[in-house]
């Protein structure tokens, strides 16, 4: 279906400062509750690790987060863990909530404030999800207020379908369902495509030489894909380059003239993110020009062949249920299959 541009959303095109309705002094979750709040710190890593574990394996989560995962998480550059983070603690000094919020650098057409948070599930049904989530809007507000910008602003908090504690809770909260996520797997073991790349291009291995004009290609590849903004250099390291990065199966398409008019980065996902091997195609793009032409099944057969090679029974990736390329189509087409859905919940401001 047709995409909308964000910056045609009525009534969003003046400061958002004065439609992000922030609290001027943001309260801590009440002290009744029973937990005793500070703010995190990157050397809580751990001890948040195991929480989030014990909250994914409660709420039967497709996809769990590694340690590597969060210690680099908690260690962002553009992250104020002393303002924009949350976790409370019981008269044990075990962590049994959290909350984090963050702007990410190089929005442009839609600022968003990502919320991130939980409740250890034998803490649940007091009032601690309630409260959590109204400090991480509240910090939210504050934090884009602060931005200095003007048009649309967004508060987003990405849920597990299977997640029912927390859909409830951000939707009492206000916030909408506005976006699903489908994860796909394919069968390594079935017979793969043949495909050949396309007159006047060529799939090489991703170098750190061609890795911002990889960039560059990707922010001109999905300007046109909802919810999507330009990736800054450390943005795209951080996105790119997770622990989890397989550079061995990760491979540009570049032109004659040298540029690079596709891309696929993957990533190697072991039994501990969702009890199997797979190789993950974590960001696959091809530029307007190229599309349409056979590049991206090109990538994609490639990128499966190199899995298999590996021993990888499957590969794996998700997409935007409504993504305007016609993913979701040429994915069913080359044999994934749905496995599982997350939710984008937001408060349009």
């Amino acid at each position: 279906m047709p995409v909308t541009p964000q910056h045609d959303r009525p009534g969003t095109d003046g400061p958002i400062a004065e439609r992000a309705d922030a609290p001027g002094v943001l309260e801590l979750p009440s002290a009744h509750l029973g937990l005793t709040w500070r703010p995190l710190e990157t050397r809580d890593a751990a001890t948040v690790q195991a929480l989030v574990a014990t909250i994914e394996t409660a709420d039967g989560v497709s996809r769990r987060t590694t340690g590597a995962e969060l210690e680099r998480w908690l260690a962002t550059p553009w992250l104020d863990l002393a303002h924009d983070s949350l976790g409370g603690f019981d008269h044990t000094g075990e962590l049994r909530a959290y909350g984090l919020v963050e702007i990410r650098p190089g929005d442009e057409t839609c600022v968003r404030a990502f919320l991130n948070g939980g409740v250890h599930p034998e803490w649940r049904g007091g009032g601690l999800g309630r409260a959590l989530v109204a400090w991480m809007e509240g910090r939210g507000r504050q934090m884009l207020a602060a931005t200095g910008r003007t048009g649309p602003a967004r508060l987003a908090a990405y849920v597990d379908e299977l997640a029912r504690d927390y859909r409830q809770l951000y939707a009492a909260a206000g916030f909408s369902p506005i976006r699903w996520f489908t994860d796909m797997r394919r069968d390594l073991a079935e017979p793969l495509p043949m495909a050949a790349e396309p007159l006047g291009v060529h799939l090489v291995p991703w170098t750190t030489e061609l890795d911002d004009a990889a960039r560059l290609a990707h922010n001109v590849a999905f300007r046109d894909h909802w919810g999507s903004q330009p990736h800054t250099v450390e943005s795209w390291h951080d996105w790119v380059h997770g622990p989890h990065h397989e550079p061995a199966w990760s491979l540009l398409a570049v032109d004659d003239a040298g540029d690079v008019a596709g891309y696929l980065a993957s990533e190697r996902h072991g039994t501990e993110v969702q009890g199997y091997d797979s190789g993950f195609t974590s960001v696959l793009g091809v530029v307007p020009q190229w599309r349409h032409k056979g590049l991206a099944t090109a990538l994609l057969v490639r990128a499966m062949r190199l899995y298999r090679e590996a021993s990888m029974p499957y590969a794996t990736l998700d997409v935007d249920a409504e993504n305007p390329s016609g993913a979701h189509t040429l994915y069913a087409h080359l044999g994934y299959e749905p496995t599982h859905s997350w939710v984008l919940y937001s408060v349009e401001i």
